[in-house]
């Protein structure tokens, strides 16, 4: 009879704990799908900065950024958190905007053969103000140019109900 007791108390445990151990296997392979969508969709064409991404329930933004590993002394860690800090930065100029300033510097020389020569510099300066938080690595490989292209990404519809939640 104790042994019908206990079988039954762990069948009871099992039910209750089951769901949850589904919903982490669910999360995990939502996790590697969207980073295999993203990664195939790089390899097809490549592009580096902000973009919104969106899946059948949720709305993404991600980050894409290129690094040359000899500027880093194929130092992973310092990669990852250069990746990092630039990911942020590109994120919040996406949500915050900047402000773009630009000059053109126009000089034309002439010499005594009275040859003319003109030179043009372009001066763009760009300031940003803001913080985004918790923009999470999806996946990091190397591309076909032996550089490493880090993806972050952060959900937007959490952003949206976080934003709700302040305004209540």
């Amino acid at each position: 009879m104790k042994t019908k007791n206990k079988l039954i108390i762990a069948l009871i445990a099992f039910i209750a704990i089951f769901p949850t151990l589904l919903h982490a296997q669910s999360y995990n392979t939502e996790h590697t799908t969207l980073a295999r969508f993203l990664t195939r969709m790089y390899n097809s064409a490549p592009f580096e900065g902000v973009k919104a991404v969106n899946d059948y329930e949720n709305n993404y933004l991600i980050s894409v950024v290129v690094l040359d590993p000899s500027k880093y002394g194929n130092n992973e860690s310092t990669m990852s958190r250069v990746a990092g800090v630039k990911a942020m930065s590109q994120a919040s100029r996406f949500f915050s905007g900047s402000k773009i300033t630009s000059e053109l510097i126009i000089t034309t020389r002439e010499d005594s053969t009275q040859n003319t020569t003109t030179e043009m510099l372009e001066k763009i300066n760009e300031q940003s103000i803001g913080y985004v938080n918790a923009l999470s690595e999806l996946a990091n490989f190397s591309n076909a140019q032996g550089q490493r292209v880090f993806i972050y990404y952060k959900q937007l519809d959490a952003l949206a109900k976080t934003k709700d939640k302040k305004k209540k």
